[in-house]
């Protein structure tokens, strides 16, 4: 009885073995595909050429995101960014982002290497929430760029309380190719100093500051410094900024300050930004100011629309073809899928 009992558990034992171990496979790579469109029409408020108020329609931004999940904390993001360039329009594909993470035990720091983000427009990007509107002021005015060839760590700690990243990378932007030897390198830290009812690394009262520093190819000085003050909730966000600029000789300055208020209980928000560009402290009359103000409705999850206008002033007069072009009316569109 007892050697028939022994017999029957070993048999069960065996059995089992494999049993346990298929059910410690790994898991399959998840592989996910999206895209986001940002689409518009604009109508130029003024007609300075005497050429006909310009309007049209146009698609100024389609990413298609190919996002990758593996064993071990690996992750893999690429990415195409279909734009429109020249006088034409005409639409450009591009690599936007091509990159490997790592975050070993699923901690803390996340390890990037490859066309990533760099470590701040992004940031400032989630902060503001209306990319669709147009680019940050220091990508609108070509000072830095949202993804760059490098590598670098990202970090968070204690529920976002502190975030931060850092990367070195060649510093000419995804688009502007590898560059020569020199190189850059740029570190954010973000610090929540009270909280709100946003618990994501943009949310609370904070304090962010970044520092970049390189040369340009040929060899030329690459710094920047920024600093921010932001206070977000899941109903308003205000922030203002600081930056510095140097390029070679040339000292240049940003001050920006904007908002959004969501209404209670509504799809409705209501934006305003102000952003004044120095490009050249050392030379009188030359800011350019920037005012920004809409109304969005969240018509679905995955559709937000906005109505605006975007107002360019210059402290030293507009040319013709300027002053054609600096004051625009605006509905735009952003989609998600």
């Amino acid at each position: 009885m007892h050697a028939r009992l022994l017999a029957a558990l070993c048999a069960l034992g065996i059995t089992a073995v494999p049993l346990a171990a298929q059910s410690q496979n790994p898991q399959a790579p998840q592989i996910t595909v999206g895209g986001l469109v940002y689409g518009q029409y604009l109508y130029q408020l003024k007609d300075s050429l005497g050429a006909g108020n310009q309007n049209q329609f146009s698609i100024q931004r389609a990413y298609l995101n190919v996002l990758g999940r593996f064993n071990g904390g690996l992750a893999t993001r690429v990415t195409l960014d279909v734009a429109p360039t020249g006088a034409a329009q005409n639409q450009q594909i591009r690599l936007k982002y091509a990159f490997l993470g790592w975050t070993p035990n699923n901690g803390n720091l996340t390890y990037k290497f490859g066309l990533t983000q760099t470590p701040y427009v992004d940031w400032e990007e989630t902060l503001w929430d209306y990319r669709m509107q147009g680019p940050i002021p220091v990508d609108r005015n070509g000072y830095m760029s949202s993804s760059d060839f490098g590598a670098g760590v990202d970090g968070h700690w204690n529920s976002e309380a502190v975030n931060g990243s850092f990367l070195f990378f060649n510093g000419e932007g995804y688009s502007g190719g590898t560059g020569d030897n020199h190189k850059d390198v740029g570190a954010r830290v973000s610090v929540r100093v009270s909280k709100t009812n946003d618990a994501s690394r943009v949310g609370g009262l904070r304090l962010t500051g970044y520092a970049g520093l390189g040369k340009a190819t040929g060899g030329a000085d690459r710094n920047r410094y920024i600093g921010t003050a932001s206070y977000r909730t899941q109903q308003f966000t205000l922030a203002a900024e600081l930056v510095s600029t140097k390029d070679a000789a040339i000292t240049g300055s940003i001050l920006s300050a904007f908002g959004v208020y969501k209404f209670n209980k509504s799809k409705v928000a209501v934006i305003g930004r102000v952003d004044v560009l120095d490009p050249d402290t050392d030379t009188p009359d030359n800011k350019q100011t920037r005012g920004i103000a809409g109304v969005s409705y969240q018509a679905q999850s995955n559709l937000r629309l906005l109505a605006d206008v975007d107002l360019l002033s210059f402290e030293g007069g507009a040319t013709p073809a300027q002053d054609a072009t600096r004051n625009r009316a605006l509905l735009q569109m952003q989609f998600t899928f």
